[in-house]
């Protein structure tokens, strides 16, 4: 039988597992803040500048090498510092970089490099053409979320029906459109996206950074002749921006995979090859989904998403993997690290403006993508 949310708020021991994901799957039905909303308040990270987060079980080895001794495991979403990068030897993978953490070294592809940057909570909304609103980055490791109401997008009803907590992660961009304090002045955001599935949440506000109208400003606009070439040769996939005959911006990225009839994978990308694509949406943050059951996806709050297939293929940021320029990754799309895909949303047109963060346009006037392979 699941707990009173009074009974959670007066106990003294820890909450389990189960408890914290029946507390998290209680919806607030329009009643306000709870005491019991403390429980959710953000982890005790580890102290240091670069930290990695892991995004699913992976071994701890003795020496930067895959067939070295191992020394112990890390689960998901495992929080470690991220003492240095060198090269080692992974001898089933294609990229050959390591991360030494404070029990041994573990592949690099298998961290999300995250920081650990509360922020000071704003209290004040600004107004926007959809009503009072703000743009806003998650800047820690993760952060847990308590739902408005029951449960829509498939990733949510996911996470609770096994048992994980609800949580959104360093770099997802959401909308907040509500702020309110407890009793114990902790400010909390509303939260949702403006294009998913019409779930509602809560979270404390120090794990998001309000963005601002400057860094979403478009870069170098008066350029001529801009073009994203894209190159998505299975062993090394790469994106470089051109200002005439000059590479202004160069970053791995990681393409589409394609797979035979079977299910097994294929050394041809799935992203569409082609000469002058061209863009015809870019929306500062989305929600993607596709697939088939068991092959599926369904990813929130994904920033700096610029469309230039119609199929909706795109170039955006990536949080659930570390292995850009190396594998073929995704379902078609480009993936990329999330301060890349911000700098092509800026650099590339039409330019998005803060409100409503969000441009459709048709024609030829928008920056052609060319993708290659090799």
């Amino acid at each position: 039988m699941p707990h009173s949310i009074s009974s959670l708020v007066k106990r003294k021991t820890p909450l389990s597992r189960r408890e914290f994901l029946q507390a998290a799957a209680l919806t607030l039905g329009g009643l306000g803040l709870r005491p019991w909303r403390r429980l959710f308040t953000l982890p005790d990270f580890p102290q240091a500048d670069r930290l990695g987060r892991v995004f699913t079980r992976i071994d701890v080895k003795a020496r930067p090498d895959y067939n070295s001794e191992t020394v112990g495991a890390l689960y998901d979403d495992a929080v470690v510092p991220w003492l240095h990068e060198i090269a080692g030897s992974h001898p089933y993978r294609f990229k050959q970089r390591w991360v030494e953490i404070p029990e041994g070294y573990v592949w690099a592809s298998d961290l999300q490099p995250v920081r650990n940057l509360p922020n000071q909570p704003t209290t004040i909304l600004p107004v926007t053409s959809l009503g009072q609103g703000m743009w806003v980055e998650v800047t820690v490791p993760y952060v847990d979320i308590v739902l408005d109401k029951t449960a829509i997008a498939p990733w949510l009803k996911y996470r609770i029906e096994n048992d994980l907590p609800p949580r959104l992660y360093y770099s997802q961009i959401l909308w907040v459109d509500q702020i309110k304090m407890d009793e114990n002045n902790q400010v909390w955001y509303r939260l949702n996206e403006r294009y998913g599935y019409g779930d509602i949440f809560w979270a404390v506000a120090e794990a998001f950074r309000p963005l601002t109208e400057d860094e979403i400003a478009p870069i170098n606009p008066d350029a001529a002749d801009k073009r994203v070439v894209v190159n998505v040769y299975e062993k090394f996939q790469t994106l470089s921006c051109y200002e005439g005959a000059t590479e202004v911006y160069f970053c791995p990225v990681s393409a589409g995979k394609k797979f035979d009839p079977d299910g097994n994978p294929l050394e041809t990308s799935s992203t569409p090859l082609g000469k002058n694509h061209h863009i015809w949406r870019k929306q500062i943050s989305t929600h993607m989904s596709g697939g088939t059951t068991g092959g599926g996806y369904d990813l929130p709050g994904i920033g700096w998403t610029t469309l230039f297939v119609g199929t909706g293929v795109a170039i955006h940021s990536t949080f659930w993997h570390n292995n850009f320029g190396g594998e073929l990754m995704s379902h078609g799309c480009v993936n990329c690290r999330p301060d890349d895909a911000k700098w092509v949303f800026r650099w590339t047109s039409p330019a998005v403006p803060y409100d409503p963060g969000d441009v459709t346009i048709s024609g030829m006037t928008s920056t052609p993508i060319d993708v290659v392979e090799g």
